[in-house]
């Protein structure tokens, strides 16, 4: 290209490209541009085949890649596979998906050993099992099967846990809180030093009041001072008459100073009350020789159930319910808890009586239970349940038996409910004219003969046999139990309602265990203005 300027100024410029004639004048510079429009042109398309091909190309390759592992397991050739799903991903899924579940469902436990427990060096983690797919290039068969036994032992652990945290729960439930150890030391120690608190129980006015059957008599056996000062408080104050009431208090020689400390110290704000330490009955050796029988196979009977719960490491067999931890409830061995059975003896000159447990809390007035008519049965008691049919107000026969043993299947029926204990009002009268204490002992006997496996540990399996066909149904409203479980089943209205409250279970409410939803309808009756309560901070 060559530029012409003229000498007189720039007032023309000539441009000619060497080789195109000058002459051919506007023809040549059409030609120009239109070589130049092509030349942009193809820059042009070039650059944005590139850039489709940037867009597109990954996509493919990782489609590639996918159709190639997937054909692995899926498609018998794996050229024949991608090409006919190149294009169609649907198909694919479907079937493996359905290559998984039938891997998942043919996978069996055989690597599982005959107690259930995965195999040595099984994965852990999810962890584990990514580098194991990675580093072994396992097929969707392998996925399958290792992700099962992992899943499998994961249960099995949750499962566990939940065994032992049931376990830990019911040991919780038998130590006794600092605040309940020091109310029974300091009465003890002002039993000694105070001469109010050593008083007779009750005043020698009162006494006659103690066989007097114009009165109502409640009848607790406990070794737990506060517990009995909530079931007398509570009855009291709840009272119609609460001048017609007369308590007999029954416990052991070691709580009877300090039990005897606290009624005779609180005396104005209660009414009769008698206590009476088991060291103060004079016994026929023969009666003492069949309280200490009994409480022998009671023994046995536990520690048969404890050694196998111990065996299982204190998890549940198959096809057992949680009442077989029933092993691990103090109460199994507690004398006071068996000496029940021995009522009429405890109170010859008494002809009716209500029997109350020490975890109770009562709501309304009582005075009509010793007005019920128990058409000659033996006790009073709530066999049916506020939830209607098929539904118990405690447990059904077959908790507590062993159906599979013909003495058993053949003298109950184990859909049948029982009937519960912690109320339970008893014409002892009428008692005295049965075999019931002497039926008693020969099921302990029987039970003995048979290997222990008739019932789980407890007082109330041999009770519920001695007193078959000798129950009187009462209202469900009378007493409404359960509440010492895990979790508390009743409706708030059917509590509200209800005479008399059974924190019966492991989970006490004077325990940090207790359910705190209905631990408030228990405390509300501890004195709190006591002395000794604000001493040893009970109520916190």
């Amino acid at each position: 290209m060559k530029f012409y300027i003229s000498a007189t100024g720039i007032k023309k410029v000539t441009i000619s490209n060497p080789g195109v004639g000058i002459g051919k004048g506007s023809g040549g510079c059409a030609a120009a541009a239109a070589a130049l429009a092509a030349r942009r042109f193809s820059s042009r398309t070039l650059l944005l085949l590139l850039l489709l091909l940037a867009i597109v190309l990954p996509f493919i390759f990782v489609r590639f890649a996918f159709l190639v592992l997937e054909s692995a397991s899926v498609c018998d050739s794996p050229l024949d596979c991608m090409g006919l799903r190149l294009f169609r991903g649907g198909d694919t899924s479907l079937k493996i998906g359905e290559e998984l579940t039938r891997a998942l469902v043919e996978e069996t436990t055989d690597h599982q050993d005959v107690n259930g427990r995965g195999t040595k060096g099984s994965l852990e983690s999810f962890d584990d099992l990514v580098k194991e797919m990675t580093l072994k290039r396992r097929d969707i068969r392998a996925f399958a099967s290792v992700t099962k036994k992992m899943l499998l032992q994961m249960e099995r652990k949750v499962q566990s846990a939940k065994h032992h945290e049931l376990v830990y729960w019911h040991l919780a439930s038998h130590g006794i809180p600092k605040s309940l150890h020091c109310l029974s030391l300091r009465l003890t120690e002002e039993y000694s030093v105070n001469a109010m608190a050593r008083m007779r129980l009750p005043p020698p006015e009162s006494v006659s009041r103690l066989t007097d059957p114009s009165f109502h008599h409640i009848v607790l056996l406990t070794d737990n001072v506060l517990a009995a000062s909530v079931v007398i408080s509570s009855t009291v104050q709840n009272a119609v008459n609460p001048e017609k009431f007369v308590f007999h208090i029954v416990t052991d020689k070691k709580t009877y100073t300090p039990m005897h400390a606290w009624f005779a110290i609180n005396s104005a704000s209660s009414p009769v009350v008698e206590v009476k330490g088991l060291h103060q009955y004079d016994w026929p050796q023969e009666v003492n020789f069949k309280v200490r029988e009994m409480l022998d196979i009671h023994r046995l009977i536990w520690r048969r159930h404890y050694q196998n719960l111990k065996d299982s490491d204190f998890s549940f067999v198959e096809g057992t319910h949680e009442q077989s931890l029933q092993a691990l409830n103090p109460s199994c061995l507690a004398l006071l808890n068996h000496l029940r059975i021995y009522i009429p003896k405890l109170f010859p000159d008494l002809n009716k009586i209500v029997l109350l447990d020490d975890d109770v809390v009562v709501q309304s007035d009582l005075s009509s239970l010793w007005e019920t008519d128990l058409n000659g049965k033996v006790v009073g008691a709530v066999v049916d349940s506020w939830c209607g049919d098929n539904c118990c107000p405690g447990r059904k026969y077959k908790d507590y038996f062993n159906f599979s043993h013909p003495l058993i299947s053949s003298n109950l029926v184990q859909e049948d409910c029982a009937w519960l204990s912690g109320m339970n009002v008893f014409d002892l009268k009428a008692w005295r004219q049965t075999n019931i204490t002497e039926a008693y002992s020969t099921w302990l006997r029987l039970s003995v003969r048979s290997g222990l496996q008739l019932w789980q540990p407890g007082a109330l399996p041999p009770t519920l046999l001695a007193f078959k066909g000798l129950t009187q149904s009462l209202e469900p409203s009378w007493h409404v139990a359960g509440l010492g479980s895990r979790s508390v089943k009743s409706p708030q209205e059917i509590l509200k309602s209800a005479s008399v409250l059974h924190f019966s279970g492991p989970a006490k409410p004077w325990l940090e265990i207790s359910n705190p939803e209905v631990r408030s309808l228990w405390y509300r009756y501890v004195n709190s203005s006591d002395i000794f309560v604000r001493k040893c901070k009970i109520m916190n």
